[in-house]
């Protein structure tokens, strides 16, 4: 059985930091996403990853405070985020798919698999 587990999320105030954690199993992927959606929104791209070689993306909302990373040993991804503000409110969820793809990696669609999500509340 293939699972996507989020942790790391909570409430914390703007400015803070932390750390989310997706951990997989059943399966390994080559292509790994970050995706939030806040209350009201659709979901939307945050950063992805390409396994293999660490290749990167990010939403621009999020460039310079957001790092994501990888240790495939553990098949497991990251999500470091610092300097959170209000609108970085949202359930966080994890995505993967076997190919990594440039131009598809921010399109929730393509992810095959999701985990349940984390909720992450910056407070002002």
């Amino acid at each position: 059985q293939v699972q996507l587990v989020e942790s790391g999320g909570g409430l914390v105030q703007a400015g803070a930091s932390l750390r989310l954690s997706c951990a997989a199993s059943g399966r390994t992927f080559n292509a790994m996403g970050w995706f939030r959606q806040a209350p009201g929104k659709e979901r939307a791209f945050v950063a992805a990853i390409y396994m293999t070689d660490g290749n990167t993306q990010y939403a621009d909302s999020v460039k310079g405070r957001f790092t994501i990373s990888r240790d495939n040993a553990k098949n497991t991804m990251y999500l470091q985020m610092n300097s959170l503000n209000f609108e970085d409110t949202a359930v966080y969820y994890c995505a993967g798919r076997a190919n990594w793809s440039p131009i598809l990696a921010r399109v929730p669609g393509v992810y095959g698999y999701w985990g349940q999500g984390t909720q992450v509340t910056v407070s002002s």
